[in-house]
């Protein structure tokens, strides 16, 4: 539709990424290596790694594909120093492209930086046009331009503690972001206001300090999780050991909910909150919902796993593995275009026939977005003999798109923003379709704050940057039917 069209193109999305950092180590870049790797669920499109060398400078190695397939030991022994940060990447619309791939390292007379960003500025273009006006020139559509930018954008401030102009861009940024900035010296890490994407401090037995998206990372390399980088926070981290800066008074911890549901590795801890605990609990509350007679419980590979299990659990029904996931395929919610997504469907899955045939089953799922992967799986269970088959939503439907980094830009491509519960069950062939609510969602991890806003459409954040967006934004959404 023209509408929804106009509306994508108003609000570019920005990345849906992981980043990983680490100071005082010997071994940093071979240790970010093994980091991102962990975080390679959150972005398969790209990666990199930035050392700050022994013979001075900043290093990097980075290219299109996965972390193994990029980063071998011949280029990761250029890589020397005690300093590293790093990045998975995962594009969304308009965000592709070899030049976005990070950490980018930006060359400037007061010394080089590099920036590894996970997130998306919702005031993108005006922040661009401001720099466009001040004589700034863009080589890439990435974030981490419009940062660098903004921390270097008047000559008065070249003999100015870089502090103070990180706090000065921040104080410009409206969005959701969790990202790095690595000197040749020091790593300073920033997480945005309402506390919408996470970062995390570890540390390892040798004093080095270690911080990235999830705790899951920590485990990986061996580092013990000391805290959360708070809403609204810059922690320093140099010779010095840890400083802390607040760039805003405004803090709240308003976590984006898809990364309990979707994104995040069941054995990350995200501000103090299991995400297989979340996930498991959130399954308890949906049976308690949408309870149905059925034979077994299944869950959809891989994150979807720990709500069937809490399913399975409060209603008492066995859960068995109905589905088996091959372990060579990528993930194809983050898989940049819909014919990639539907193939990726078709590879990634299979139905274990014996299990489900001649069964009533409750495949519970996290989420439903497009409703093409749900209709395949439903299909893929019927032509191994299931009797029925009762999808349950381990979240709510999705009504609204996420300007914060999640590929979902346009009320369009959202099928539960254009059909109500009945006709998305039609759409996708099951026997019944049930969604949890969003009190239940809130209930699952215990909290008083999250960002629910693609369930709800209640931003935490201002989303116009001009009065014609806003009308446009008012005038075009969609109504559920």
């Amino acid at each position: 539709m023209e509408n929804c069209s106009k509306i994508c193109k108003l609000h570019k999305l920005g990345e849906e990424c992981g980043v990983f950092g680490i100071y005082g180590s010997d071994e940093a870049a071979n240790i970010a290596y093994y980091g991102l790797h962990a975080l390679q669920h959150r972005g398969q499109e790209g990666c990199g790694i930035v050392s700050a060398s022994q013979q001075g400078g900043l290093r990097y190695v980075k290219g299109p594909g996965l972390v193994n397939n990029v980063i071998n030991e011949e280029n990761l022994a250029r890589l020397d120093g005690t300093i590293a940060v790093g990045q998975v990447l995962y594009t969304t619309a308009g965000g592709g492209g070899v030049e976005n791939i990070q950490p980018i390292v930006f060359r400037h007379g007061t010394g080089d930086f590099a920036i590894s960003y996970n997130g998306n500025l919702v005031n993108a273009g005006r922040l661009r046009k401001y720099l466009e006006d001040k004589g700034s020139l863009f080589l890439t559509t990435s974030d981490c331009e419009i940062i660098a930018n903004l921390i270097k954008k008047d000559a008065a401030q070249a003999h100015r503690d870089r502090i103070h102009s990180i706090i000065e861009a921040l104080n410009m940024m409206e969005g959701a972001f969790a990202f790095l900035i690595m000197t040749e010296n020091r790593i300073y890490a920033c997480r945005d206001k309402y506390g919408l994407k996470p970062l995390s401090l570890g540390r390892l037995k040798d004093g080095a300090w270690v911080v990235a998206s999830e705790t899951c990372a920590f485990e990986v390399i061996g580092a013990d999780f000391v805290r959360d980088v708070e809403p609204g926070e810059i922690v320093t981290i140099d010779h010095h050991g840890l400083r802390t800066n607040h760039f805003s008074a405004y803090k709240h911890y308003k976590m984006c909910s898809m990364e309990y549901i979707y994104f995040a590795r069941p054995d990350s801890d995200i501000d103090g909150c299991n995400v297989h605990a979340f996930r498991k609990e959130s399954g308890k509350l949906l049976y308690k919902e949408s309870p149905v007679e059925a034979d077994i419980v299944i869950g959809v590979p891989d994150s979807s796993l720990s709500a069937a299990i809490g399913y399975a659990e409060a209603s008492g029904i066995p859960y068995e593995m109905g589905l088996v996931k091959s372990k060579y395929v990528a993930r194809t919610f983050i898989q940049p275009s819909q014919a990639m997504r539907e193939k990726g469907v078709r590879m990634k899955l299979s139905a274990v026939r014996s299990i489900v045939g001649g069964k009533r089953v409750v495949m519970v799922d996290d989420s439903i977005v497009r409703g093409t992967t749900s209709k395949r799986i439903v299909r893929l269970l019927k032509e191994a003999g299931a009797t029925e088959v009762h999808v349950r939503i381990g979240s709510p439907a999705m009504h609204h798109p996420c300007y914060y980094g999640v590929d979902t830009s346009t009320y369009e491509e959202l099928i539960s923003a254009r059909l109500n519960v009945e006709q998305v069950r039609e759409y996708i062939g099951a026997d019944s379709l049930a969604f949890l609510s969003t009190e239940s969602l809130m209930k699952s991890g215990g909290r008083s704050e999250m960002c629910m806003a693609c369930f709800d459409g209640n931003y935490p954040t201002d989303l116009y940057q001009t009065d014609e967006e806003k009308s446009l934004y008012k005038r075009y959404q969609i109504k559920v039917k």
